[in-house]
């Protein structure tokens, strides 16, 4: 487990638009999507509410890796790269019920622990 750097989770509570999720299916193909709906969840995870996810959800559960995208209102872009979890239940999912819109569905939350973390080339963690 990684803790974000607190110049990182600063930057995203301070984050400019849409974030990029990533991930990979199992047959090697990647998969992006904007994603409006996100939280972080304790010091190593950031996650994003499953309110109409497709191959995203597929590609989830499947297992792997993947990476998320943000940039901040200063302009700075931010990478967050780990395991990816999907949870339907638990502690996690309870708190994605708390802060995703109640017009979405709020299928599951998907978390990204976090394992590295990069600001362009630059390797924060």
């Amino acid at each position: 487990m990684t803790a974000l750097p607190d110049d990182v989770r600063q930057a995203w509570e301070d984050r400019d638009g849409p974030v990029i999720l990533a991930t990979v299916g199992p047959d090697g193909a990647p998969n992006i999507i904007y994603a409006t709906c996100v939280s972080a969840f304790g010091d190593d995870r950031l996650v994003v509410a499953d309110n109409y996810f497709d191959k995203t959800r597929r590609n989830l559960l499947a297992g792997g890796k993947g990476s998320l995208l943000f940039r901040c209102k200063k302009g700075k872009a931010y990478q967050i790269k780990g395991a990816l979890e999907y949870h339907t239940s638990g502690e996690v999912f309870d708190h994605m019920k708390t802060w995703n819109p109640s017009q979405h569905p709020g299928h599951a939350a998907a978390a990204l622990r976090v394992e590295e973390a990069y600001s362009g080339a630059k390797k924060l963690c």
